[in-house]
């Protein structure tokens, strides 16, 4: 049976330590949120006489103007920055060292002449869940070579499965709080509509009112409608984007690890078919 790789209780302890930011990042989010929304937006110094209830005089008093969706929906646009910026820390530092390209070739150049010890120093130098991959694979194509009882076919499907367990074990770390930021594409979407619809809402009974409507009213209304337009919008677009680039990144580090995994395990074959 193939051997668990080492990293396997540092793996444990990043996923509670993600799981904690998570737990903690949330809130924080939303309580900041909240208070840039009454303490800066609400700021007596974006409107005119210094009254929020009066017209703004700048963007930020503006916004303002979008009501009590406006708080929730920078929650969320917070939440996709914040869950950026951790998800760019944690995939950088999986990448390793250096540039993965060049370490996957760095490791087939080694293959190739059967310097296996070559190979798991330049992994040992790049570090990150890539490395970890390839130097257990390659610790099980050592013991591999040692082992008597077992024949070419037996061996290099270990060496397979000694890769399949390691990847199984790295990537759930950099796949995690991705959802994170998938849930809020949707959520920010969601809640611009929900902040759309209250402000046409507000405008279609100034303008149902008995009399003339009041034109104020209206375009404060309307005005808060394409605010929250506007920022939920913002917040899902940049969502998107986020998290394309960081599915993109992850799809390349797993292309390496397959990449390298097939080199190590077409190269025992090779090696000792004819043994």
């Amino acid at each position: 049976m193939a051997n668990a790789p080492k990293p396997t209780v540092v793996k444990k302890e990043s996923s509670s330590a993600s799981g904690m930011f998570s737990s903690l990042a949330i809130p924080i989010c939303i309580v900041i949120a909240i208070l840039v929304y009454w303490l800066f937006l609400g700021d007596g110094s974006h409107f005119k006489g210094g009254d929020s209830s009066a017209d703004a005089v700048d963007v930020f008093g503006l916004v303002h103007k979008g009501g009590y969706i406006v708080p929730i929906i920078l929650s969320c646009l917070l939440m996709v920055i914040t869950f950026s910026i951790e998800r760019f820390a944690v995939i950088t530092k999986a990448s390793g060292s250096g540039s993965v390209d060049s370490f996957v070739k760095k490791v087939q150049s080694f293959l190739n002449v059967g310097n296996i010890e070559g190979a798991t120093a330049e992994c040992d130098k790049q570090k990150g869940s890539v490395a970890n991959v390839i130097k257990s694979a390659l610790k099980k194509y050592k013991e591999m070579e040692q082992e008597a009882g077992m024949d070419v076919d037996q061996k290099t499907l270990a060496i397979q499965k000694d890769i399949e367990e390691a990847t199984s074990l790295e990537m759930p770390m950099l796949e995690q709080n991705l959802t994170v930021i998938a849930t809020l594409v949707s959520l920010g979407t969601l809640m611009g509509l929900l902040g759309t619809v209250l402000g046409m809402i507000g405008a279609f009974r100034t303008m149902g009112a008995a009399g003339a409507p009041n034109a104020s009213e209206l375009s404060a209304h309307i005005s808060e409608a394409l605010i929250n337009t506007f920022l939920g919008i913002s917040t899902s677009a940049t969502s998107i984007v986020m998290y394309n680039i960081f599915t993109t990144k992850i799809d390349k580090l797993t292309y390496a690890i397959d990449e390298t995994g097939f080199s190590i395990v077409q190269t025992f074959a090779a090696s000792h078919k004819s043994k």
